[in-house]
């Protein structure tokens, strides 16, 4: 048997204002966003804003439906507008934002399972990692370097090949 340990590091600041400039900016653009969200039912806006390495920008955001589980989070749609305006472009950096409605907005909160496992699938297809921020509207920010270190145990269109048998 073997024991094995995953870790990875993360930075967490106090607030926006000790961020770089462009982080910062991208964070602020990740709160806007997040009035364009269509919640009727969890009152829980979710904003995305992102950094494509072509220097482009999109955003995106959860977007409910009264056929619940029918929306779309705010990462995928993001990921979505990024794969269909500029196909092939890698995601540099992506800040997601949220505004609940009900309550405090108040500390980082981290993409959902789907989420995870699409950024990941972005950035593999893209072979470039993402860069992900997460602050609420207010109080400290996380910065992670790697989509993938939220999903160390990730499935992949590798795991799907067939083996070649030999002849």
């Amino acid at each position: 048997m073997n024991n094995e340990v995953f870790n990875f590091d993360f930075k967490v600041y106090d607030s926006i204002e000790e961020l770089s400039d462009q982080d910062a900016e991208l964070l602020r653009e990740a709160r806007k966003v997040t009035q364009f969200a269509y919640v009727p039912y969890s009152n829980f806006r979710v904003g995305a804003f992102a950094k494509l390495t072509n220097g482009k920008t999109v955003m995106g955001t959860n977007q409910e439906n009264a056929s619940y589980p029918a929306g779309i989070c705010a990462e995928r749609t993001l990921m979505s507008v990024a794969s269909t305006l500029f196909p092939n472009v890698a995601i540099e950096t992506i800040a997601i934002s949220y505004d609940n409605l009900k309550g405090k907005s108040d500390h980082p909160i981290s993409p959902c399972g789907i989420c995870r496992q699409s950024l990941v699938e972005f950035q593999q297809r893209t072979d470039h990692p993402i860069r992900i921020i997460l602050g609420g509207m207010e109080g400290n920010v996380q910065v992670i370097e790697n989509a993938a270190n939220l999903l160390p145990f990730s499935f992949s269109a590798d795991d799907m090949k067939f083996k070649q048998k030999e002849k």
